[in-house]
């Protein structure tokens, strides 16, 4: 049965445009055909559709089943953009699969991408929880200037992931289980020295994500399945 996202479903009963459009004109969907509603927020409604008119389609009204997530805490991925953003885009397709709650794009020193546009980020994500059917729609944040995240006071472990020859331990042996999680992600000319002692000093500890050197999506992937193996349900 095909999964739509639509946010403020309980106060219209109308699919949205672009969900009726592939209601209507890919699955060709009738009155009385069986469909499964998120409104991203972990409620799921299983109703059929109502009435058709024109490139409007409208379902029955129905109570919202609650689908809780199937991990613990909250994981929150705060990465530096890469200058292609077909991979950045990979990464938050990918992430949205695996299992994420919040995306934050880094402003870091030596980013290779200063702007990004987040409408297209927030449809691949959309997409791929509708996919891999989950019922949480990640929060994709804007981007933000690095000290600016740094210094905002937030819950939960805070870990940087850098290549610095300094002290750090294997994110794997330090994530906790069950709280929330923020992890930072440096562009690949990685973080400046000055940014990662200013992440320390507001406490955020060095991490390392193993021996091999990653790419900026697949440190930041690396990082979200981590998480997920250690808290998953």
């Amino acid at each position: 049965m095909a999964l739509f996202y639509v946010p403020d479903i309980a106060g219209s009963w109308e699919l949205p445009e672009d969900e009726a459009a592939h209601a209507l004109r890919v699955l060709r969907l009738t009155v009385g055909s069986k469909l499964e509603i998120t409104d991203g927020n972990g409620n799921l409604y299983v109703t059929e559709v109502a009435s058709i008119a024109g490139k409007h389609c409208y379902v029955q009204p129905s109570e919202p089943i609650v689908k809780p997530k199937n991990w613990q805490g909250a994981f929150h991925l705060a990465i530096a953009p890469t200058k292609n953003m077909d991979r950045i885009e990979w990464l938050a397709e990918k992430a949205t699969e695996v299992g994420i709650d919040s995306i934050t794009f880094l402003n870091c020193r030596f980013s290779e991408r200063k702007v990004i546009k987040t409408e297209r980020v927030e449809r691949i994500v959309v997409s791929a929880m509708k996919q891999s059917l989950k019922y949480n729609k990640p929060v994709v944040c804007e981007m933000t200037d690095f000290n600016a995240f740094v210094t905002t006071e937030r819950s939960g472990a805070k870990f940087i992931a850098h290549c610095y020859d300094s002290e750090r331990v294997l994110l794997k042996d330090v994530l906790p289980l069950g709280e929330d999680v923020t992890l930072l992600v440096g562009p690949e000319g990685d973080f400046s020295p000055e940014e990662v002692e200013l992440a320390i000093k507001a406490g955020y500890r060095p991490v390392s994500l193993g021996s091999s050197r990653l790419r900026t999506e697949t440190a930041g992937l690396v990082g979200c399945h981590t998480f997920m193996l250690k808290n998953e349900l």
